[in-house]
């Protein structure tokens, strides 16, 4: 089935590409996601390329490319100011690992390449002209707002176990259903998640929360078992299911894994055994175990200044996001105006340092670093102004 529709400006950057493919002899076409993201009138980063030719005649037909994953049969072309990632067709067989595939064998039809993608919104192509190609009815599902694998769901996520990550992930982007048979053949095959690096399944799980069907595909998530193969959720679906009844929905990561450590009750001593499970870096894991101890300690109302002082201006208001995330009635407004009337927000602030407490005769040792946080507290909590001179005589030094 073809179409006609109207190029937007990073396809019309890329024509020269598809032209100088097609007066070499080549067949090239815009495909997948950038064909999908065109029709949905969505915002469009990049464009990849499928052509009939294979890698070493796309590199002699452009004078500046790279070998991104020329065994899997994609070079990329630096041309007009810009990257390309151009494809041979190809067809994949052979899947041990449900993860990659056996062996990879170029095809000079685009038929058969399309074949092989995961669903059917993604399996578009598009030719120079703006016509769309369109085998699977791809159209149609996009105009029904479904997520649909192409052929065979089981096949597909047997090719590739992610793709039953992707499939959640798409419908919170998207905002659309999962097409039963699709649905299914998750709920039969969530176990070979299980054989996907955590980094990928990572990478799908933080877009699926960001998205902004999130609650909607987050219930997916779970009733398809595709949250029981993921580290420290396995036997957590009634406590993941708050998430679906959320007011909104975490619009940043870090907010995003507090919410999970908070919905699961992890204990402050297991957040980061549980965010290195999912291969987490260590800033994140530190941002979410500060968060986390915030919104607790926020929760139980006691809260001095000091402690807000601590606690830090974005990690407040990371952990006051979560409150009104899980429907936690903070005093929000009264908490923010008695940190920004904090007389100083760090300690670098402070009108004395170690050095000072040395140059007045405090030797280095435990008791300067004692007299340097009894100081800091004097000045948050407004015991004692921020000088040299009142600091001292609140030290009696």
């Amino acid at each position: 089935m073809m179409t006609n529709i109207r190029m937007t400006e990073i396809f019309a950057q890329a024509m020269p590409v598809l032209e100088k493919l097609e007066e070499a002899g080549f067949e090239a076409y815009f495909v997948g996601g950038c064909v999908r993201d065109l029709l949905l009138e969505r915002p469009i980063h990049d464009v990849d390329i499928a052509t009939s030719a294979y890698p070493e005649e796309v590199k002699e037909t452009f004078a500046k490319s790279i070998d991104t994953g020329i065994q899997h049969g994609t070079v990329t072309v630096l041309y007009g100011g810009s990257s390309y990632e151009i494809t041979t067709f190809r067809t994949e067989s052979g899947y041990q690992d449900f993860r990659r595939p056996d062996k990879v064998t170029f095809v000079q039809n685009l038929n058969e390449d399309l074949k092989r993608r995961d669903f059917t919104i993604n399996a578009l192509a598009m030719n120079r002209q703006g016509e769309i190609i369109d085998l699977f009815d791809g159209l149609g599902d996009l105009k029904r707002r479904v997520i649909k694998a192409v052929g065979v769901a089981e096949d597909r996520f047997h090719e590739d176990a992610l793709r039953m990550m992707r499939a959640v992930r798409f419908m919170s982007q998207l905002s659309f259903s999962l097409e039963e048979k699709t649905r299914q053949a998750i709920i039969d095959n969530h176990e070979l998640l299980s054989k996907i690096s955590v980094e990928r399944i990572r990478e799908e799980f933080v877009k699926l929360a960001l998205g902004k069907a999130s609650r909607r595909a987050f219930k997916d998530f779970l009733e398809t078992g595709l949250s029981e193969e993921c580290p420290g959720l396995a036997g957590k679906k009634n406590q993941l299911s708050v998430f679906t009844d959320l007011k909104a929905g975490p619009d940043d990561e870090a907010i995003f894994w507090s919410l999970i450590a908070v919905l699961i009750n992890l204990p402050a001593d297991k957040i980061s055994s549980f965010m290195r499970a999912w291969k987490n870096s260590n800033a994140m894991n530190q941002q979410v175990r500060e968060i986390v101890a915030a919104f607790d300690l926020l929760s139980r109302g006691e809260e001095s200044d000091f402690d807000l002082f601590e606690i830090g201006q974005e990690n407040l208001e990371a952990a006051l996001k979560l409150a009104g995330l899980l429907g936690q009635p903070l005093p929000s407004q009264v908490l923010l105006d008695r940190y920004n009337r904090l007389p100083i927000k760090a300690a670098g602030e402070l009108a004395i340092d170690g050095q000072w407490l040395i140059k007045e005769g405090i030797k280095p040792s435990p008791e300067l670093g004692q007299l340097l946080r009894k100081a800091l507290e004097g000045v948050v909590s407004g015991q004692v102004e921020n000088s040299q001179a009142a600091i001292a005589e609140f030290l009696a030094i």
